[in-house]
C-alpha cells in the first residue's frame, strides 16, 4: 500500500523518519513517499484529507477530526516548555493589549494556546522563519516562536515574555501537546494499527541510533550546529513520542476542552485514536 506522508522539514521530524528515509527498517506492506512542507501548509492540506498520513499541530485536528485519526506515535509534547512569545524590548505578558503579535500560522497550536492565555492584542500571520526578522525591523511587537527559535532567541537580542508550555503545565499539571502525525480514516483499522507500529519502531530506531541519525537531522537543521539541533530534538523526541499514553491523551481532551469553553475551535470535537474506541469528550 503506497503512502504518502507528509512531515516539516524540521529537524525533529527528520530525526524521526531517519529510518524509513534511509531504508534502515523493513516497511512491507507500505511504500512511503515523503512529503516534506511547511507544518501550516500540511495543516491546509490535513482539511481536504489530501495525505493519508501526515504530521499536523494539534489545534488543526480539531477541523479534520472527521477525516483522521490519531496515531499514538509521534507527537510533539512539550512536557514544562513550549511556544515562546519574544520581544526586541521588554514589557510583561500582561501588556499585551493591543500590540502587535507575529503568529506562524492560524492553526498552530502555539497560536490556539496564545488565545488561551490572552486576548486584546493583534495578529500578523507570517511564515515561521519570517517572524524573528520582522521582530528586529520592528514590523511587530511580539513574535510566537515554535521550532528552533525556541533556544536561539536570546542569542538574537530577543527577551522572553512568556513560554507558554510553562504556562500550561501550571495551570493544568499536564504536558502541552503540539503536534500529532494522523492517519487517514478510509484506511483499513488493520493496516491503520500496523502503520502505527512501522512509525514507532521508525522512531525507536533514531533513539536507538541516536548520533548517526542525528547527522541526517543535520541537514534540516537550518544552520543550526549540532550541539543545539541535537537539544532541539530531545525536546520533542522521546518517550512521549513513542507513544503520549493516557497523560498525553488527558493533555489532548482538556486543550480541547479549555479551547471549546472560548469559542476557539469547533463545539464537540471527540478525538479518536487508531486502535481505540471513540473516547468520550470529557
Amino acid at each position: 500500500m503506497r503512502i504518502r506522508f507528509g512531515h516539516s522539514p524540521d529537524p525533529d521530524d527528520a530525526f524521526m523518519f531517519y529510518a524509513i528515509a534511509r531504508n534502515k527498517i523493513w516497511c512491507d506492506p507500505f511504500v512511503i513517499d515523503h512529503v516534506i512542507e511547511e507544518i501550516e501548509k500540511l495543516n491546509q492540506r490535513a482539511m481536504k484529507g489530501e495525505l493519508e498520513v501526515t504530521a499536523i499541530s494539534m489545534h488543526a485536528y480539531a477541523y479534520c477530526v472527521d477525516k483522521y485519526r490519531l496515531l499514538s506515535s509521534g507527537a510533539s509534547i512539550g512536557d514544562g516548555y513550549g511556544p515562546i512569545l519574544v520581544s526586541k524590548k521588554n514589557f510583561s505578558s500582561s501588556a499585551l493589549q493591543g500590540k502587535r503579535i507575529a503568529i506562524p500560522g492560524k492553526l498552530t497550536t502555539a497560536y490556539l494556546v496564545l488565545k488561551l492565555f490572552s486576548d486584546g492584542w493583534i495578529e500578523e500571520f507570517l511564515p515561521f522563519d519570517q517572524i524573528i526578522p520582522a521582530l528586529q525591523s520592528g514590523k511587530v511587537d511580539a513574535g510566537l516562536l515554535i521550532h528552533e527559535g525556541q533556544i536561539t532567541y536570546s542569542e538574537l537580542g530577543l527577551q522572553k515574555i512568556i513560554d507558554l508550555g510553562v504556562w500550561w503545565k501550571e495551570k493544568t499539571g499536564l504536558p502541552l501537546p503540539l503536534g500529532v502525525d494522523v492517519i487517514r480514516k478510509d484506511i483499513p483499522p488493520d493496516l491503520a494499527e500496523s502503520f502505527d507500529r512501522l512509525f514507532r519502531s521508525c522512531i525507536q530506531y533514531s533513539l536507538d541510533h541516536r548520533e548517526e541519525a542525528i547527522d541526517y537531522a543535520l541537514k534540516f537543521g537550518r544552520g543550526l550546529e549540532k550541539k543545539k539541533v541535537d537539544r532541539f530534538i530531545g525536546m520533542y523526541v522521546n518517550q512521549d513520542t513513542l507513544n503520549y499514553g493516557e497523560k498525553g491523551k488527558e493533555a489532548i481532551r482538556r486543550l480541547f476542552s479549555e479551547a471549546e469553553k472560548k469559542n476557539l475551535i469547533p463545539a464537540g470535537v471527540v478525538p479518536e485514536f487508531v486502535g481505540e474506541e471513540v473516547l468520550s469528550k470529557r
